[in-house]
């Protein structure tokens, strides 16, 4: 998805600037200019080839726990010795992550970490629900697969760790059903015979193709009048139409600006709200194995090798590594083909890596594992970011939340939508 328009002079200011071309930032056009708002997008790079182009695909709406405990304290040593392990933490940007990763621990105290839980779980609650919605209007509801997802485990001694995760999520109401080994190798035959069982999740399901996604999101948005430019955003400022976006081609003024790119959005933001914002970036990698197909009914997520492997329409995409290494830092690609090497003895026979293609994307993420979902400025500036590993789950709800806030519906016009209260900028 490469045709973007290319600059010109826009005779008036647009309603609305969305910065940010992923799938939240385009979603979020997409409902806005179904609003009748005027909207131009912008972004450096072409629509979805950032993070949204090489997530895992997973409609995540179990994953109702911030990806870090309190045992990440045991972890540090080999978070900073392994540099293959599923959670890295890069010994030389140690000193910059150090303050977030402060605050990260503050939050899983008690109090604290149960708003981030009652945050996340009201946020995935909807997205589904959102998905369906969305994807109607589309005529595209295939892109979706409906049909679950299941972590799987392989020695009997983690079977009481399963059952335990198992009646927490069973007390925050997340739908899931206890698999034994029979039933696990009925529905997915190919998998290993050592697998012990596993939890299905019901109320979960998978995308064919995320970047596909992106591009029919992106034709849909032009259908409604959305401009797409291609430029890069150095700086920004209030004025009194609205807001200017300082760009590499020149300047753009509109009535309000809708934040939206991902794990680049503190300095737009410190430079419109004058809050910074503690936001920093999960690194995550994906292997994508072209020759794989048929492998796998659904999502499926090893609990003793923490990684998942979706079925997609190219192949079969092994994801969910995560680095702390900031953005400036080259990727380790050696940690997107370790996946392969992590796949061994899950199937009856291993899987090919011919052709493979690795790849390595910016999850935004906030040390409470919540993102910022707000309107500030009297209005004039909207925030929708740091939605960390949940960014494609959460897409569709947040763009009925951020065209609610621009709009607000009522009475039978209104979706029933998470309160914005535990998403707002201030909370930092």
């Amino acid at each position: 998805m490469t045709d973007y328009v290319p600059f010109n002079h826009l005779t008036e200011p647009a309603d609305v600037a969305v910065v940010g071309a992923g799938i939240i930032g385009v979603a979020c056009a997409l409902r806005l200019a179904r609003q009748g708002r005027r909207v131009v997008v912008i972004d450096q790079q072409a629509p979805g080839h950032g993070a949204s182009f090489g997530n895992a695909g997973h409609l995540a709406t179990e994953q109702v726990f911030p990806i870090a405990d309190l045992s990440i304290l045991k972890r540090l040593p080999a978070m900073l010795m392994d540099p293959m392990g599923p959670l890295r933490l890069d010994w030389k940007y140690m000193p910059r992550a150090l303050p977030w990763f402060t605050r990260l621990l503050l939050n899983l105290r008690p109090a604290p970490f149960k708003r981030t839980v009652a945050g996340i779980r009201a946020l995935n609650e909807s997205s589904l629900g959102a998905w369906q919605r969305l994807l109607a209007t589309l005529e595209r509801p295939d892109l979706l697969k409906e049909d679950g997802s299941l972590l799987v485990f392989e020695r009997a001694e983690s079977r009481q760790a399963l059952e335990a995760l198992q009646a927490r999520m069973t007390q925050q109401q997340v739908p899931v059903d206890f698999w034994n080994a029979q039933a696990v190798r009925q529905a997915a035959p190919q998998l290993s015979e050592q697998i012990q069982g596993g939890l299905f999740f019901p109320q979960t399901g998978h995308f064919l193709d995320p970047y596909r996604v992106v591009c029919e999101l992106v034709q849909a948005a032009k259908n409604s009048g959305v401009q797409f430019l291609q430029r890069r955003v150095e700086g920004a400022h209030l004025s009194e139409q609205g807001v200017s976006l300082l760009t590499d081609q020149g300047r753009l003024d509109s009535r309000q600006v809708l934040v939206a790119c991902g794990a680049h959005s503190a300095k737009l933001t410190a430079a419109l709200t004058g809050k910074k914002v503690p936001l920093d970036t999960e690194r995550g990698y994906h292997l994508m194995l072209p020759h794989e197909h048929q492998r796998l009914p659904f999502a499926v997520t090893s609990l003793e090798r923490k990684f998942i492997m979706t079925p997609m329409t190219d192949g079969l995409r092994l994801a969910g590594t995560v680095e702390f290494a900031g953005l400036d830092c080259p990727p380790t690609m050696e940690r997107a083909w370790q996946l392969h090497r992590l796949s061994k003895g899950l199937f009856k026979r291993d899987l090919s890596a011919e052709a493979a293609t690795p790849w390595m994307g910016f999850r935004p993420s906030l040390p409470d594992s919540l993102p910022i979902i707000d309107r500030v400025c009297d209005g004039r500036v909207m925030l929708a970011f740091g939605h960390q590993h949940l960014g494609l789950t959460q897409a569709a709800v947040t763009a009925e939340m951020i065209a609610q806030m621009a709009a607000p519906l009522t009475g039978n016009q209104a979706q029933s939508l998470p309160a914005t209260a535990p998403y707002r900028l201030d909370r930092f």
